[in-house]
């Protein structure tokens, strides 16, 4: 299948993951320090942030420093639609396609058991990582999906905390934007063919995916590589994942 024009290449790139894992560990930040953070250059941190931006996964705002002169931009996620055009664009067009689709196919007309607020979420989430070449397959009645393959699969083993952060955070702001019930309550990185899994609960309520194990979605980074790596080692024919502090800074 073709690729649509807005899918998200930029998310392929390692420069851009750790870019866009930087502006999520602490928003507002200037160029400059994430440039420093990710060891960029200044010119090729602010081209990267441009993409990130044209793809709805950031936003910039002056940030008042008290000097003269025009403030400089911070950068933050995006959360709500509000504050960014493309992000409310793929919400609509998402909701749209969700809707064209349930109209070919009743079958596919969850809205009588979820009601209609999560499974215009579940449109959204299904839109983005559909784009980002995840191959989404999605579970109504246990509110989990499965992502296949693990494009990131690669980078695990020097940044692993950074892979899974990305995801567990795009993942929130990806529900977050579209008004409804459901959250991420836990990952399960690397669970065979599947690669991963998410599971969804709607606010106050127990997931109702009986799978064991994984890790809870709001876990720290280091918790998040500590999980993913030993879900790694866990797979057959993989060697010993090397901790992170193996690796020399690049």
């Amino acid at each position: 299948m073709p690729r649509r024009v807005d899918d998200f290449r930029g998310l392929t790139q390692k420069s851009r993951l750790r870019l866009l894992h930087a502006v999520q560990r602490i928003p507002g930040r200037l160029l400059q320090e994430l440039a420093e953070e990710t060891g960029l250059p200044l010119n090729t941190a602010r081209d990267h942030l441009r993409v990130l931006e044209d793809e709805g996964l950031i936003a910039r705002a002056p940030v008042e420093t008290g000097r003269r002169g025009r403030p400089p931009n911070g950068y933050s996620p995006v959360r709500h639609t509000e504050h960014s055009p493309v992000a409310e664009r793929r919400a609509r067009t998402a909701q749209e396609r969700g809707d064209t689709l349930r109209g070919l196919d009743p079958e596919l007309d969850h809205r009588d058991a979820l009601g209609d607020e999560a499974v215009h979420q579940l449109d959204a989430l299904y839109e983005h990582l559909e784009d980002a070449g995840l191959e989404p397959e999605v579970n109504e009645r246990d509110l989990t999906i499965g992502l296949l393959p693990c494009l990131y699969e690669e980078m695990i083993d020097a940044d692993r905390p950074a892979v899974c952060s990305v995801h567990a955070r795009l993942v929130r702001d990806q529900l977050e934007q579209v008004p409804g019930p459901l959250e991420l309550r836990r990952l399960h990185p690397f669970v065979g063919p599947e690669r991963c899994v998410l599971v969804l609960g709607r606010q106050g309520e127990a997931a109702p995916s009986s799978r064991s194990g994984g890790i809870e979605a709001d876990r720290d980074d280091a918790d998040l590589e500590q999980a993913a790596a030993r879900a790694l080692r866990g797979l057959p024919g993989r060697g010993r994942v090397p901790d992170r502090g193996a690796h020399s800074p690049e």
